[in-house]
C-alpha cells in the first residue's frame, strides 16, 4: 500500500526515477480496485460510472509511474508512445517496465536502490 500512497502524492510528477516495486505495486493495486468496483458495479446493475471515474483519476498518476519507471532504464519517457503500436509496442513497453534499474546515476537522477531514506 505505501508504493501505491507514494505514486498517488506525485501525482503529476514526470521528472525522476521509479523502481520495479514501486510501478507493478502501483499497477497491481489498480488492477485490483478497478476489479472490485467492477464486481460492485455489476452487482449493482450500474453503468460504470464508478469505474470510468476512478480510471479516469489514476490516469495521470499511471502515465508519471510509467515515466519515472522508463527514466529508470535509462529511457526517454517518449517511449510510452510505444503503446500507440499494436502488440508489439506494449511487448516493448513490457520488457522496459520488467527491465533492472540503470545502475549508475543517468541524466534522470540517482538509482533509487542506492538512495536511502
Amino acid at each position: 500500500m505505501h508504493w501505491y500512497l507514494e505514486v498517488l502524492k506525485q501525482y503529476a510528477v514526470f521528472s525522476g526515477r521509479s523502481r520495479r516495486t514501486e510501478f507493478w505495486i502501483f499497477m497491481a493495486f489498480n488492477l485490483v480496485i478497478l476489479i472490485l468496483l467492477k464486481t460492485i458495479d455489476g452487482l449493482t446493475d450500474g453503468s460504470g460510472i464508478i469505474v470510468l471515474i476512478y480510471s479516469i483519476a489514476v490516469l495521470i498518476p499511471a502515465i508519471a509511474v510509467s515515466v519515472r519507471r522508463l527514466h529508470d532504464t535509462d529511457r526517454s519517457g517518449w517511449w510510452l508512445l510505444a503503446v500507440f503500436f499494436p502488440f508489439l509496442g506494449a511487448l516493448v513497453l513490457l520488457m522496459f517496465m520488467a527491465q533492472d534499474s540503470d545502475p549508475k546515476k543517468n541524466e534522470y537522477g540517482p538509482n533509487q536502490k542506492q538512495v536511502i531514506f
